[in-house]
């Protein structure tokens, strides 16, 4: 039987004048088949598709008496491995490999239901999601503060030498001032400068940091975080970091930490703001200025006044005193003949 694309070869063969033996010579079979294909008509039939071949029949292994065996135990036990179900089977008579049984379970053993991960998109002035990460550069290492908000995707990104409570407040007054504003609430993960205890997976309460529940108060907004190990909520900002790793940092070269900032600065102008995010398919300052800016709540009149940490943190500058300075004296040399007149004359 003459094969699809044999069948196409030949009908463009044939309609470029082609020879039978040219043709039986290019496809590579005898001319007299041609000439039979010719005959029996088998270039009149269909070539709008190509034939569907049905599914080939099971070959019969020596699987086969055990496999609803291997199904039931594996139904009532997902994750039983191979090794173990090949020692059960043997015990019931099984001689053959454990290659096919390995195989077999792969394809049919069970598997979890993946949980979905909800995209959660907020609402404008809603939500802010805030994380540090860390960076090394030549001069030492340094942690990103990223800060954005979660309707507009607008990003604020500020590198500190320490990822500790100081940078964290400093930080966050920085990018509240760029927003012009505050949230309603503050997404946070398992920030230790903010989050001392998370008993929620036990039945608990969350336990946060007095001192941070303080500046909470102070700017008006909520503290939110991630459950233990489900850091994927928290993906607007977990897609920066990679952004800002890729986008900005590869490939570009920085003299100290004045000039990381100022680079930094003009990226996130010029770059991180204003490109078309994926996800909203607009630019961040364009639908933060449309639909976000008015909805965030005004910034207090003062800043925040820590009462633990040091927000200027008072250098100890070591003050260099002058040698203390030795008198000296001016001793007037005489002759004894002087001393001598003072007394009266030498006796």
């Amino acid at each position: 039987m003459i094969g699809w694309e044999s069948r196409v070869l030949f009908r463009h063969y044939l309609a470029e004048g082609l020879s039978k033996t040219a043709i039986a010579e290019r496809l590579g079979i005898s001319r007299k088949t041609v000439t039979r294909w010719i005959r029996n008509g088998d270039l009149d039939r269909d070539l709008e598709e190509p034939p569907r071949y049905g599914p080939r029949p099971a070959v019969p292994t020596n699987l086969d008496p055990y496999k609803a065996t291997i199904q039931a135990r594996l139904e009532a036990y997902p994750k039983l491995s191979s090794v173990r179900l090949l020692e059960e089977i043997r015990a019931a008579g099984y001689d053959g490999g454990y290659t096919q049984l390995k195989e077999y379970v792969r394809s049919v053993r069970p598997r979890p239901p993946v949980e979905p991960v909800i995209r959660f998109e907020t609402a404008p002035g809603r939500q802010v999601q805030v994380d540090f990460a860390d960076f090394k550069f030549d001069w030492g290492k340094r942690y990103a503060l990223l800060v954005v908000l979660g309707y507009s995707r607008l990003l604020w990104v500020r590198f500190f030498t320490r990822k500790d409570m100081r940078a964290l407040v400093e930080g966050l007054e920085e990018a509240f001032a760029f927003f012009g504003g505050t949230p309603q609430e503050v997404l946070f993960d398992q920030m230790k400068s903010v989050i001392t205890k998370d008993g929620r997976m036990n039945g608990e309460k969350l336990v946060s940091n007095a001192e941070f529940l303080r500046f909470a108060a102070h700017y008006d907004f909520k503290v939110r975080a991630c459950r233990p190990y489900r850091a994927q909520t928290k993906g607007k900002v977990e897609r920066p970091i990679s952004y800002v790793r890729d986008n900005f940092v590869y490939g570009r070269e920085f003299l100290n930490d004045g000039d990381l900032d100022a680079q930094l600065h003009r990226w996130l102008e010029r770059t991180a703001n204003v490109r078309i995010h994926q996800t909203i398919r607009e630019q961040p300052v364009v639908r933060f200025a449309r639909d976000e800016r008015a909805l965030l709540q005004p910034l207090p009149p003062r800043p925040y006044q820590s009462l633990v940490v040091d927000r200027n943190p008072r250098r100890t500058e070591v003050v260099k005193l002058p040698p203390p300075r030795v008198p000296v004296l001016d001793v007037e040399r005489r002759p004894l003949s002087h001393y001598a007149e003072l007394v009266g004359g030498v006796r």
